[in-house]
């Protein structure tokens, strides 16, 4: 595979804007999920709202954080509990409107309410409040020592705007809920939304009054974003021409793509790990042959789970080298990780037999997998060679296969009671992940858990990583908090995904941890 090197990609993001600005045809697997900018914490709907809409702070495309709607960000000197940002001056919205602190103070208490699906990185906010049109406080119960960090993908909204399309309240999308924010965006950011098909086409053009112009190289002029569930017809629409942009490349085509003339393969570690989830909490599964028990509620069958599965084909056979197995759920980007539990997941089909029958299943069981077919790289591959992997310990798995917009639902609405989830870490600290994945469901935590699992003095030792700044104390608790999820087998790890970017060669740009193109920063020659 072709890398372009930091520097290079640097020196890209400075050049002057002598290329010739044009059209940028973009692809992926799967469309985004809404518009509405805190009604789904899902990958492809971040990626496409960065280009509408901004955030306080963000990840420029090597993961630093960088100043976007903030120029600054410093706890305050008088309270430690306070974190102050200092808008820019100046910008203005799609429609003219001046963006102000008005709007982030609406904004964040928006992603604070019960349909948000960034509550979590929020929780521990107390107040956030406007001293000036410019200068914002968010005050949390405590000092919250990571709090930019939690903003990168926490979208502004223009107050005057929500109100007057009846859009403050976030969109119920797991309840099937259709509102203006989730077909309309009004945003600050470098591109404006002209046209929306969901699952067939969004079109965008260059703000021309964007607050960046200057400071990133803004060549591409206009975005077509058209989402290709298809393998086969998205790398034939690359090879043709027909796009000009594909963010995954199937494995099986890598060197097909990278050997044509006029294109490009870029590679790099995602900050993502891929998954399964087995509903542990329920006192009987509905989508199992066991009446009356739950086979996942026995530690000892989950262990058995774990090392049913073989890694090493995985990633040979089914991602052919395009994965690094994993041991636990957090990627080596992420405050937290540990080389050890990374490390320690092996395939034992003996012990693994072992383990079933002292939990009184001899002879298996059988159960359903619901899988996504379109968001993650190989996911229903995946999928199907891991259903052989769980044959071989006698347990009997039955794969469903979908859509992402219906896959997500399931672990949202709870009805779901094994199946595949990845997850990048946006803010590069373990306290994301137990905030979404292992905090018992309530108000403010656990959206994503949907193995049920809750545990009322792990939850209270999650909830204190939000407020303790003896960084060295915090990551002692960090790493305990891993050796229970670890010890309880809470998932099944399968992967650290790799990401394969392709491109014509003109395109300018670094393949970024986070799988979320910011286009402002490519060029086009």
């Amino acid at each position: 595979m072709k890398f372009i090197p930091v520097l290079a990609a640097a020196l890209l993001a400075t050049t002057s804007l002598t290329a010739t600005a044009e059209t940028l045809r973009w692809a992926r697997a799967g469309d985004a999920l809404t518009l509405d900018p805190h009604a789904q914490n899902e990958g492809p709907t971040s990626a496409l709202a960065h280009q509408i809409m901004e955030t306080l702070v963000m990840r420029d495309h090597e993961g630093t954080l960088v100043p976007s709607l903030a120029t600054e960000w410093n706890p305050s000197e008088e309270n430690p509990n306070i974190w102050v940002f200092k808008l820019r001056e100046g910008v203005t919205y799609h429609d003219g409107a001046a963006f102000t602190a008005e709007d982030v103070v609406f904004s964040l208490n928006r992603a604070m309410t019960e349909d948000s699906d960034y509550k979590e990185l929020l929780a521990s906010v107390k107040e956030v409040r406007a001293q000036s049109d410019y200068i914002v406080e968010i005050e949390t119960n405590g000092p919250n020592p990571i709090m930019p960090n939690n903003l990168t993908n926490m979208f502004i909204m223009d107050k005057d705007w929500a109100e007057a399309n009846n859009a403050t309240k976030v969109q119920d999308y797991e309840g099937g809920e259709d509102t203006f924010a989730a077909k309309n965006a009004n945003g600050t950011g470098p591109y404006k939304l002209v046209s929306r098909e969901p699952d067939i086409r969004t079109v965008l053009t260059a703000n021309e009054n964007y607050w960046g112009k200057g400071e990133f190289p803004l060549e591409v002029t206009e975005i077509i974003y058209t989402p290709i569930q298809n393998a086969a017809t998205r790398v034939a629409a690359l090879l043709s021409g027909e796009v000009d942009f594909i963010q995954d490349v199937p494995v099986q085509d890598l060197e097909r793509v990278n050997s044509t003339d006029g294109l490009d393969v870029r590679t790099a570690p995602q900050n993502r790990v891929i998954f399964f989830g087995m509903n542990m909490g329920d006192a009987d599964l509905a989508n199992d042959n066991v009446d009356g028990k739950n086979p996942f509620a026995d530690v000892r069958v989950r262990r058995a789970m774990n090392l049913a599965i073989n890694r090493d084909a995985i990633q040979q056979i089914v991602m052919r080298g395009q994965s690094f197995p994993a041991g636990m759920i957090a990627p080596p980007f992420v405050n937290g990780w540990d080389e050890g539990m990374d490390g320690a997941s092996k395939t034992d089909i003996e012990t693994a037999k072992a383990l079933l029958a002292e939990a009184g299943y001899p002879d298996g069981f059988s159960i359903q997998l619901d899988c996504p077919n379109d968001r993650y790289v190989n996911d229903e591959g995946i999928c199907q060679a891991a259903v052989g992997m769980f044959g071989q310990i006698g347990v009997t798995v039955n794969l469903d296969a979908k859509p992402k917009a219906q896959h997500f639902p399931l672990l949202s609405n709870l009805e779901t009671d094994f199946y595949m989830l990845g997850w990048g870490v946006p803010t590069y600290d373990s306290e994301y992940i137990f905030n979404f994945l292992v905090h018992g469901r309530d108000d403010k935590y656990g959206s994503w858990n949907a193995v049920r699992y809750d545990n009322p003095d792990l939850n209270a030792k999650i909830q204190s990583l939000a407020s303790n700044t003896d960084l060295e104390a915090r990551n002692a608790d960090i790493n305990a908090i891993w050796q229970v999820v670890q010890e309880e087998a809470l998932y099944i790890p399968i992967h650290h995904q790799v990401l394969n970017w392709g491109m014509k060669d003109g395109v300018g740009t670094i393949v970024e941890p986070e799988d979320s193109p910011k286009f402002k920063y490519f060029t086009m020659n």
